[in-house]
């Protein structure tokens, strides 16, 4: 499988971004996609993720009710609409997928997921 993010940008505090990640190759919906976020100088950590088949959706506690994760199946696309961006939320944003069973606590953990986009770029000013 391959993916490939977009959307990235520069917006100022407060602004809104939507991700996109489109799919291709063999993802089916037993699949999780989910989108982390590295900071310069920081770990990469897990933001949101979705079940391509239910559609349950995953947040970490600093984006939730500002970010929201969504699928297109038809397109095999994913979506990560941004909201009320903050300088903190700066950073390369990746897309990945696993077709892993995993239990809610790893599910915004890096190693279960081993299909990942290339990044694109979010920066948020003050």
């Amino acid at each position: 499988a391959r993916l490939e993010a977009s959307g990235g940008g520069s917006v100022q505090s407060g602004g809104s971004l939507r991700l996109s990640c489109a799919a291709s190759g063999y993802i089916n919906s037993r699949y999780c996609m989910g989108w982390f976020r590295q900071a310069p100088g920081k770990e990469r950590e897990g933001v949101a993720a979705i079940h391509t088949g239910s559609g349950t959706t995953y947040y970490a506690d600093s984006v939730k009710g500002r970010f929201t994760i969504s699928r297109d199946n038809a397109k095999n696309t994913v979506h990560l609409q941004m909201n009320s961006l903050k300088p903190e939320d700066t950073g390369m944003y990746y897309c990945a997928a696993t077709p892993a069973r995993m239990t809610f606590g790893q599910i915004l953990r890096e190693w279960p997921y081993n299909y990942w986009g290339q990044g694109t770029q979010v920066a948020v000013s003050s």
